[in-house]
């Protein structure tokens, strides 16, 4: 098969004669002429022609040479970036002494026929410390503490509130110690006196006191139904928990805060009670990063000349700062190497080596031949004979790593006393690595830019580059109206892994801020001066379809009903959805005509008989008036929220 050479340039003759006339008439109105009689013009033509004959022969140029042009250009292939997610390690049972779950223990999801398990690594160390319910203090809004503690050893009810709450009361736990990154379990024996609320949506919010505060626990599990009976309460503790006095008495303090309640949402009428109250620490949760690590890889040995490359035996290098810990034995010990970007500020003495992180190269410091006819060693060279080795790195990364919430249960390293491990929230920011293709995408726009941005599509390019793990970026003129003269909008869209079942939650689509900072400061220092800057997520219009379905006679009407929910996801999907799967278009309208083709279109349905929009907003759950055309604004996507389809027929 004859490999095609690249097409460099596709501009031909017609197209230089073309572009030069539209020049003279920009930059020499007075020459009006522009027939293929006029002197001028003739020559014009045989510049063309020559440009043509360079172009055709530019186009002969091989893939090498191609390559080797990006290279002299700087342009390197971007390493690909790991995925990574918060691990919570659960206790087989509570304990005494606290127990320590080790940096780099890894973790990993199950191995199915079809596919490999993913393997993932704790970043820092996690100390599960033990803990235990010392006070009780009831606090009303705006008044000061009131220590229950007896009361509750004495086994006498207490009211968690005032006898009518109000929003602001609290009712406190004292924990004999600070449990950052923990899970705590609270036992209450209460029973039913808190009338008025919905048990399954209590206006109540758990906080653990922290260095700023009061800042909010993540609930994982409530089965008291608002306090209102015997049960649990399992807690996730921010990382910031610490020791602090309060009603005088030192303690890890957590609390129970009666919160404004929502629109429709019941409300107290008399106070709950306690009768009993325990705690204990039942997990912990640390940071992980998909990565395997590699320790004590042996390199061979130095040549002691200037510039010599050694390769690792496993690539892509991802994860620690180093990316790799490199040393060499000399004088009977070992010696650490640090990792630079390039040798453009490295003296002789000092041990600098470069990283490829996609093909796992390392380079010693080269000699240059200066002008001068001297010679400079950039970067020490290490003495010939000295073993070297990499004394750890990990390995990893690319999209695998984007596994869901829940994929995460194989602990791979024996942890005593640890039963189970589960990952709450999917995996993000898994990035394969540039491919020679995109690269030459790439260029044209990289050496366009500079590193400046000037046009929306720098903007664009230079927010991707600083977070390549993003799912989508896009850049508008901002209103004026809204952001002022000269503004540039970048809206920010991250990665997002489906839940089991192929359904995004709307927390999942808001970015966070370290990665709008991120992208802000990265363009903030290339914007051009006077230029406004706004970075945040898109305005996420939900949709909600509500259709009916006739089925025909020998299908199973609820495998059609679950197809078309499915096709409706599917398709108003803002990262993969659209005609073209790329993710819906911004500012796209939603037409009810587009949905019946997409439902007609699912296996076993017979008719569409009615498709109904309406808009809804994703953060109150609010249905907008039927429709059959939803139109968004420039900066907005679509959000799939809760669709309604009801089928007919079928089989029963």
């Amino acid at each position: 098969m004859t490999l095609h050479s690249p097409n460099l340039d596709d501009r031909r003759f017609q197209q230089f004669v073309d572009d030069a006339k539209r020049y003279i008439q920009q930059r020499a109105p007075e020459w009006t002429d522009h027939n293929v009689s006029d002197p001028g013009i003739t020559l014009v033509e045989t510049v063309a022609h020559m440009a043509d004959q360079i172009v055709y022969r530019l186009n002969r140029v091989p893939e090498k040479n191609h390559l080797a042009f990006l290279d002299l250009v700087g342009i390197t292939l971007f390493p690909p970036a790991a995925a990574r997610t918060d691990v919570t390690f659960w206790l087989s049972a509570p304990r005494e002494e606290a127990v320590t779950v080790p940096v780099g223990a890894e973790v990993a999801t199950l191995r199915t026929e079809r596919e490999d398990a993913v393997v993932f690594a704790a970043e820092r160390e996690l100390s599960i410390v033990s803990s235990t319910l010392r006070h009780l203090v009831v606090q009303h809004r705006d008044e000061p503490v009131t220590d229950r503690t007896t009361e509750l050893a004495e086994g006498s009810d207490v009211l968690c509130f005032q006898e009518a709450p109000a929003p602001g009361d609290c009712l406190l736990f004292g924990l004999s110690a600070a449990v950052p990154h923990c899970a705590v379990a609270l036992e209450l024996d209460s029973r039913v006196d808190g009338v008025g609320v919905d048990p399954r949506q209590p206006p109540l919010a758990w906080e653990a006191w922290s260095e700023d505060g009061w800042q909010p626990c993540e609930v994982h599990r409530d089965s008291t139904g608002g306090l209102n009976r015997p049960g649990e309460v399992v807690l996730h503790i921010p990382g910031t928990h610490v020791l602090s006095r309060s009603g005088g008495h030192e303690a890890g303090w957590l609390r129970c805060r009666v919160s404004e309640p929502l629109a429709d949402q019941p409300f107290y009428t008399t106070s709950p009670t306690v009768r009993s109250a325990a705690a204990c620490t039942v997990g912990g949760t640390t940071p992980t990063v998909h990565a395997e690590a590699v320790y004590d890889e042996a390199l061979g040995e130095s040549t002691g000349l200037p510039g010599q490359r050694l390769r690792l035996a496993h690539t892509p290098v991802v994860g620690d700062d180093p990316p790799v810990l490199l040393q060499t034995a000399e004088d009977g010990g070992w010696e650490d190497w640090q990792v630079v970007p390039h040798f453009a500020d490295s003296r002789p003495g000092e041990r600098h080596i470069t990283l490829d992180p996609s093909t796992g190269e390392i380079a010693f410091g080269p000699a240059v031949r200066e002008p001068d006819g001297s010679l400079r060693q950039y970067g020490m060279v290490a003495p010939k004979g000295a073993v070297i080795r990499a004394r750890r790195y990990r390995t990893g990364g690319g999209r695998a790593g984007n596994v869901a919430r829940g994929a995460v249960r194989v602990l791979r390293t024996s942890i005593p006393y640890v039963a189970e491990v589960v990952n709450r929230e999917a995996a993000r920011g898994g990035v394969d690595g540039e491919t020679v293709e995109e690269a030459k995408v790439r260029a044209p726009i990289t050496l366009r830019a500079q590193d400046r941005a000037v046009t929306l599509r720098d903007y664009e390019e230079l927010a991707r580059r600083a977070a390549p793990e993003t799912a989508r970026i896009t850049c508008l003129e901002g209103a004026q109206n809204e952001y002022g003269a000269h503004a540039v909008r970048v809206l920010v869209v991250p990665q997002a892994v489906p839940d089991p079942g192929g359904r995004l939650r709307f927390e999942q689509l808001v970015p966070g801020d370290a990665l709008l900072d991120r992208i802000t400061r990265h363009l903030d220092e290339r914007r051009l001066i006077g230029t406004r800057l706004a970075v945040g997520p898109p305005y996420y219009q939900g949709v909600t379809v509500v259709a009916t379905l006739h089925a025909f006679r020998s299908v199973d009407a609820d495998r059609v009903r679950r197809g078309a929910q499915d096709a409706l996801y599917r398709h108003l999907d803002p990262l993969t959805g659209g005609a073209d799967g790329q993710g819906w278009p911004f500012g796209r309208p939603v037409q009810s005509g587009e949905v019946f083709a997409v439902l007609q279109q699912v296996p076993g349905v017979e008719l569409v008989d009615e498709v109904i929009l309406h808009p809804a907003d994703p953060l109150t759950g609010k249905r907008g008036d039927p429709t059959d055309r939803i139109d968004l604004e420039a900066p907005a996507l679509v959000f799939s929220f809760d669709h309604r389809v009801r089928v007919l027929g079928g089989a029963a």
